[in-house]
């Protein structure tokens, strides 16, 4: 069966752009491995080479795994980090750095499955983990230039003013700090023209990524936690003891921790809890002063669209423009699709170009992609497997991980040392599972097309309104 890939001319997609770049006097975009965000640490950890024994075994080096050792070792817990490349290499350190309160797939949502108390429970946990993600920052002292400007929800047609004004007053009602911007406030506050009105979240704001999980890895390093990189885990043994093996060595531990969210579960129990998607991102080159000043914005707001399929928007403390989404993909047998896919990187700056006409000289620096890890009803979850229930586990983000990857290191670390997180409860609910393949592929392919036709049709609306208007 094959991926839900690019078509066979995606190549030449990325020709063509590459060489209208070239006779623009524009230099090509170039594809990131990782992301413009990180580079390799010039303090690699060794990778594991012998027979180690622990409080707790960890494995997974993103925000998650980080986020539960340093708690841990708070406790006082030997705590072992095992991570198949670097700590932040993964989606940690590809993502487009929105610190975000939102949680599941949208809170109408969240009330038709679960009510109105569980809904606002999940509300409180999402600013929970703003707010504590705010405090491991400070705590840690990490530079990872975090402006705490809000994010916007925002419409791009008439159409989005009703239904986003409905979801502000339902986010309000459910106590989340959030308000509706009519399109005269939003050009008050400098939004481009394009995002007409929306919805702020008043909590969080945008960050550097790379910046924030390298600093993590170093307050982890300084904690005490062992940590072992390019140290891939190949089999984890269950038991009174929990054992991982690498090709290079062992940990025994009481318990382990996966943290390895949208990458391949080490145990099968896992393997239809979460699947991974993949979601491509931009970055363009500096826009310099003049150019920031005809754009406006300000409040350097993080926008995403009240598309099905959403686009992302934010600026950076380097001056460049970061975007995303709009185009995901789902590869056969949940393995992790490609970063390279030029269709995804064609689509994404002809958005761009649509959305920022005042930046159309302004040129694509790079593309670059990762995963977020999805689970049925677009929410975290957090368990525990095994014969003596010591192998503990978060994941599940639905591309929200910044701040509930964070979060659910200390849900992750309270399970470990025998307690509930007050937190917890919002997350406790029936065991949703994927369906078996081909269902799962068929089913992806389904709803990427709904969704992507959707998308296409407004689209179709905004250019039909902007012709309109000139």
């Amino acid at each position: 069966m094959p991926s839900a890939q690019a078509p066979s001319d995606s190549a030449t997609i990325w020709l063509r752009k590459a060489s209208s770049a070239i006779l623009a006097g524009m230099p090509p975009p170039r594809f990131e491995e990782i992301s413009p965000w990180l580079r390799r640490p010039d303090d690699l950890r060794e990778p594991l080479s012998d027979s180690l024994q622990a409080d707790v075994v960890v494995i997974g080096g993103g925000y998650t795994g980080l986020s539960t050792a340093l708690a841990l070792r708070d406790e006082g817990a030997d705590v072992v980090l095992l991570e198949q490349d670097f700590a932040g290499a993964g989606a940690s350190g590809r993502n487009a750095g929105h610190l975000t309160p939102t949680i599941g797939k949208d809170l109408p949502t969240l009330l038709r499955l679960f009510g109105r108390e569980r809904a606002r429970a999940l509300v409180q946990l999402a600013d929970a983990a703003v707010a504590h993600t705010e405090e491991t920052i400070e705590k840690h002292a990490i530079d990872c230039a975090y402006l705490p400007s809000g994010n916007v929800l925002a419409g791009l047609h008439p159409k989005h003013d009703a239904r986003l004004r409905r979801a502000a007053e339902t986010a309000r009602s459910l106590g989340a700090s959030v308000r509706f911007l009519p399109p005269d406030e939003a050009r008050a506050r400098g939004l481009p023209p394009a995002f007409r009105c929306g919805v702020l979240e008043e909590r969080g704001g945008t960050l550097d990524p790379g910046r924030y999980v390298l600093g993590l890895r170093r307050a982890a390093l300084r904690s005490g936690v062992r940590l072992h990189e390019r140290t891939r885990v190949v089999e984890l043994e269950p038991g009174p003891h929990v054992v991982a093996r690498s090709a290079g060595g062992t940990v025994r531990a009481d318990c382990a921790v996966l943290a390895t969210n949208a990458y391949p579960p080490l145990l099968r129990a896992l393997r239809r809890r979460v699947v991974p998607l993949r979601v491509s991102l931009f970055e363009t080159q500096p826009l310099g002063e003049a150019t920031l000043a005809a754009l406006g914005w300000g409040g350097r707001e993080g926008l995403y669209t009240a598309h099905e399929i959403l686009e992302s928007y934010r600026l950076t403390s380097r001056g460049t423009l970061v975007g995303g989404s709009k185009v995901v993909r789902y590869a056969w047998r949940s393995r992790l699709a490609p970063g390279r896919d030029p269709q995804a990187f064609a689509r994404l700056e002809s958005a761009f170009r649509q959305r920022f006409p005042v930046l159309r000289r302004v040129p694509v620096a790079c593309f670059w992609g990762g995963w977020i890890g999805l689970t049925p009803d677009f929410l975290p979850v957090l368990g525990r497997l095994g014969p003596r229930s010591n192998v503990f586990y978060g994941l599940g983000y639905a591309g929200h991980g910044l701040a509930q990857a964070t979060w659910m290191g200390a849900l992750l670390a309270a399970r470990v040392r025998g307690r509930q997180h007050g937190s917890e409860a919002a997350l406790q609910r029936r065991a949703l599972r994927w369906p078996p393949e081909p269902a799962r592929w068929l089913i992806a392919r389904l709803l990427q097309g709904a969704l992507a036709g959707l998308d296409a049709r407004t689209d179709r609306q905004i250019r039909r309104l902007l012709r309109g208007a000139g």
